[in-house]
């Protein structure tokens, strides 16, 4: 193990596009670690002999050893240890909250800034797919079995992975025209370039995965049928938490008034953000606002500002302190001109004479006790009302889970907030059924529903075997 004496203090510094000049493309933010920075910054790692990030990564990859041949120059190395555990590192590299998992049980973090993992990471991924040095893993023999996955997003791309190496069939239903998920609908381009995610499509494809898109499970897709007809084994359920939310205000029925969902699945997934060039219209506001202080918020936020608007509002009961969203993804979206109206609450919105929005009231709010969780409660403050001008809202204040496929399966038990129960392996109260995700757990990170997917993945392979 080093001494941290030896080692430099703060992170190798990666590249970003100019503020004032990203603020209106959708070209990816950050511009990655060139093979020199990479290796400087993997020099900093202390080799642990107890390496404490690994308990902080939902997968449990292992940090030490990618980072090490990453110091050694040997980069695909590094990429093909990651994907020992992790199918999707060029996609970790670039939105998994590093700073609160693996970074955060770093050492070097008790005295100076803790190692890039994160960047590290999306280096690997990069360098063996940008030099086509991507190679097709050995697979166990085949066993027989089939699976079915609902759902192509993180945790059902996972589960996909990981199944097909150990000898099983299986066949990813995605209800979309194209495979990824929240990968592909949710996060903005200038985030995680849309060209990444269906490379790590190809390779699951190249593992021998089968995709069916434009499937939707609870209608051209019943779980019961692919069981009891169709010859399937045993099915996993990661469709997601997709059902927009809005705050029960007046005025939402006015015209350009959004839910997040939308906006985003607009823009990204249907490539609103180069009409006419794909025909798909989204409103272009002139002065925005976002209703919302997490990651989502701030994906609605600077899209907006990219598709043209003069000024993009935040709104967010609580203060900075409190804001759910990664610090970097803050400090983008101020960077870009994003405003922050914090400790402020919507309470109405008003149209003009042909129902379209043409403004908002918000109060003033304060920090009172901790909430169930942790979090001090907004209190509004008498009196404190104001009203501004405002063409385009959007609602980011959470999602819930889409009721088609859930209430389409008899027998199957959900909690009280209509997601389905399932236990730490992901196996739900129907044979033969399990669940993980955002699904099961409500929205949560990308990270966390992989991580759901290889425990479900492992129990499914395990129940297989023992059948």
């Amino acid at each position: 193990m080093k001494k941290i004496s030896d080692v430099q203090p703060t992170r190798t510094p990666m590249r970003e596009q100019d503020p004032k000049v990203r603020a209106r493309n959708f070209e990816e933010v950050p511009l990655g670690y060139s093979p020199e920075e990479a290796r400087q910054e993997a020099a900093r790692c202390l080799n642990c002999p107890r390496p404490m990030c690994v308990t902080g990564c939902p997968v449990n990859v292992n940090i030490p050893e990618f980072v090490a041949l990453i110091d050694q120059g040997d980069f695909a190395g590094a990429a093909r240890a990651i994907k020992k555990t992790s199918a999707l590192p060029a996609v970790c590299g670039r939105v998994c909250p590093q700073e609160n998992q693996c970074e955060a049980k770093c050492i070097l973090g008790k005295k100076m800034e803790p190692l890039a993992i994160g960047r590290l990471e999306r280096f690997a991924a990069d360098y063996e797919r940008e030099n086509g040095l991507v190679q097709i893993p050995e697979k166990a023999p085949s066993t027989g079995k089939k699976v079915a996955v609902i759902g192509s997003g993180p945790a059902g791309l996972t589960v996909a992975g990981d199944l097909v190496l150990l000898g099983h069939e299986v066949t990813v239903f995605e209800a979309f025209h194209q495979a990824g998920g929240v990968l592909m609908y949710g996060i903005p381009e200038f985030r995680l370039p849309k060209a990444i995610v269906q490379k790590e499509v190809h390779y699951l494809e190249d593992l021998g995965v089968k995709f069916e898109l434009n499937q939707v499970g609870g209608r051209s897709v019943d779980v019961r049928e692919l069981l009891d007809v169709e010859g399937f084994d045993a099915v996993f359920l990661g469709v997601g938490a997709g059902l927009p939310a809005f705050m029960p205000i007046p005025g939402t029925e006015l015209g350009n008034v959004y839910s997040a969902n939308e906006y985003l699945t607009r823009s990204n997934l249907m490539k609103a953000y180069r009409f006419p060039e794909y025909d798909t219209p989204i409103a272009v506001g002139r002065n925005v606002c976002v209703v919302g202080g997490g990651n989502v918020a701030m994906d609605a936020a600077r899209t907006a500002m990219r598709l043209g608007a003069e000024t993009v509002k935040i709104v967010y009961r609580r203060s900075e302190a409190e804001l759910p969203a990664r610090a970097e993804e803050v400090h983008h979206a101020k960077q870009e001109g994003v405003e922050f109206l914090l400790l402020t609450n919507p309470i109405s919105m008003q149209g003009d004479e042909n129902g379209m929005l043409q403004s908002m009231t918000c109060v003033r709010m304060e920090l009172g006790e901790p909430d169930a969780s942790g979090r001090r409660s907004p209190v509004a403050v008498p009196g404190s009302e104001f009203t501004f001008e405002t063409d385009l809202v959007i609602f980011s204040v959470g999602t819930g889970a889409n009721p088609i496929i859930t209430q389409s399966i008899p027998g199957l038990e959900l909690t009280s907030r209509g997601y389905i129960a399932a236990d730490e392996n992901g196996r739900t109260s129907v044979d033969g059924v399990w669940a993980g995700g955002d699904i099961v757990t409500g929205a949560a990170t990308v990270i966390k529903a992989m991580g759901a997917g290889r425990k479900a993945a492992k129990d499914i392979h395990e129940w297989l075997q023992n059948r």
